[in-house]
């Protein structure tokens, strides 16, 4: 697919989901549920990248819907839906984040918790190679890539989804780049 024809799925994506989100705010049912099936497993894996944990990332996207709902009145450009929901659910993950270190003290977590080894398999494809590589990666790291590389956002649609700085977003995505070329290099 050409970046021409790229664009213009993604655009008719997010008219799309301007549909969608014109109709809920119409009180139509089934557009709620039309957003939730788009939605919900992008959302669930984005909070599994920033949490690496399956049950917690369900658990935030779900307070994500609540917060989406309650908070769809106030989106004032229905295309941006998927970086407005994004945020909601960074946000949520943030939020767990802060109740799981309050409740550890952090020489608790530092002692319990050493550093991961990368794991860079023996053999095997490129692919094998970059999926090892990025799991590698720390998890904000891995989100800032994910959203750039996989749902092609832009650096400000990133900055906007997990509630950081435009500066910060690049930061990430240079120091994961880096990461990245050490791991196909072999130096990490």
């Amino acid at each position: 697919m050409s970046k021409e024809e790229q664009a213009g799925a993604m655009r008719g994506t997010r008219a799309f989901d301007a549909y969608l989100v014109a109709a809920v705010r119409a009180g139509d049912r089934r557009a709620a549920k039309g957003l939730v099936e788009r939605w919900q497993p992008r959302l669930t894996g984005h909070a599994h990248r920033l949490l690496g944990e399956a049950e917690a990332a369900r658990d935030c996207v779900q307070a994500g819907w609540v917060e989406i709902w309650r908070s769809l009145p106030r989106l004032r450009e229905e295309r941006a839906f998927g970086t407005f929901a994004y945020r909601i659910v960074s946000r949520q993950c943030a939020q767990h984040v802060s109740r799981v270190v309050k409740r550890r003290s952090l020489a608790e977590e530092l002692a319990a918790e050493p550093l991961p080894e990368p794991v860079m398999p023996v053999a095997g494809s490129d692919a094998e190679k970059l999926s090892a590589a990025m799991a590698a990666l720390p998890g904000a790291m891995r989100a800032a890539v994910a959203l750039f590389y996989t749902a092609e956002m832009s650096v400000a649609e990133v900055a906007v989804a997990l509630d950081i700085p435009v500066g910060t977003v690049k930061s990430r995505l240079s120091h994961a780049r880096a990461h990245l070329r050490a791991a196909f290099e072999g130096d990490v």
